[in-house]
């Protein structure tokens, strides 16, 4: 067998195509990223998993990514307090604070004209109740693909808080995972669990969202303007399997899962968490 050369390994590995997503993790105790699943981490309802296409499609679509590690904070409408497991007390979260130890870690392996500059971990905003969060990652993309962050989709929400969702154009801007929060309750403590998802991050081409794509739309504003075809799509599609005398469930699951096979894809099986 023929070893190659360590100039054809670099032209191999620099024609090679590129991940869709690589996750970084800075942060050794944070949970790994892992595929979002279809059962929306075991919470859809089985009739829904089984028959619901549209969710079990939107739920595994992306990444879970959890919070690095348990912590709590609490709001009393105008001052924020946080707290950490082995922290033994609550501290105000006045300014930006850094993951327990993280600081020197960083330091200790970054360059010279990076030390210092490790991304803090939690931080108040100027607005009240409004904090945000380091996941503990970095992530890159595929040239082209941007990273939709948003809460987990159809995943029961934690209480206490929303996040705030955004579009990060992760092929060019390698920097740190966050989220912003909203905290939605005062007076009492917000707890964030590490082996629960905080997030899914979501791939997308950039091209989808732009407004020469988003511009390109037509609204048909009276039930009168269907076309012929547009009556036959609606009766294929609503009609005829209400017809059935004997009508299967789950046919539009079916259809679509038989369809992704025959354009050479696979479903993504439900993983255990």
């Amino acid at each position: 067998m023929n070893t190659p050369t360590p100039s054809e390994a670099s032209a191999d590995k620099a024609s090679a195509k590129p991940k869709l997503v690589t996750f970084y993790r800075l942060i050794k105790s944070a949970r790994m990223p892992q595929r979002a699943d279809r059962s929306a981490a075991g919470s859809l309802p089985t009739r829904a998993f089984r028959y619901c296409e549209a969710a079990t499609s939107a739920a595994a679509f992306g990444y879970y990514v959890f919070p690095a590690m348990a912590f709590s904070v609490q709001w009393d409408g105008h001052d924020i307090m946080w707290t950490f497991e082995g922290a033994g007390d609550w501290f105000p979260l006045n300014s930006a604070v850094q993951f327990p130890g993280f600081r020197d870690q960083f330091d200790a392996i970054a360059p010279d004209e990076i030390k210092e500059f490790s991304p803090p971990f939690l931080g108040a905003l100027q607005e009240p109740g409004l904090i945000q969060l380091w996941t503990g990652l970095l992530a890159r993309t595929a040239p082209g693909w941007s990273l939709l962050v948003r809460s987990p989709a159809n995943l029961p929400r934690a209480g206490g808080w929303e996040a705030f969702e955004g579009i990060v154009e992760t092929d060019r801007w390698f920097g740190p995972l966050i989220t912003n929060l909203r905290l939605t309750k005062t007076n009492v403590p917000i707890d964030f669990k590490p082996d629960y998802p905080l997030l899914q991050v979501q791939p997308i081409p950039r091209h989808v969202y732009e407004d020469a794509t988003l511009n390109n739309y037509e609204i048909v504003p009276d039930l009168g303007q269907f076309t012929p075809e547009d009556w036959d799509d609606y009766y294929d599609t609503v009609v005829r399997p209400n017809s059935q005398v004997v009508r299967p469930r789950g046919q539009y699951a079916a259809a679509s899962r038989k369809r992704r096979s025959a354009e050479g894809g696979t479903d993504h099986k439900s993983a255990g968490n």
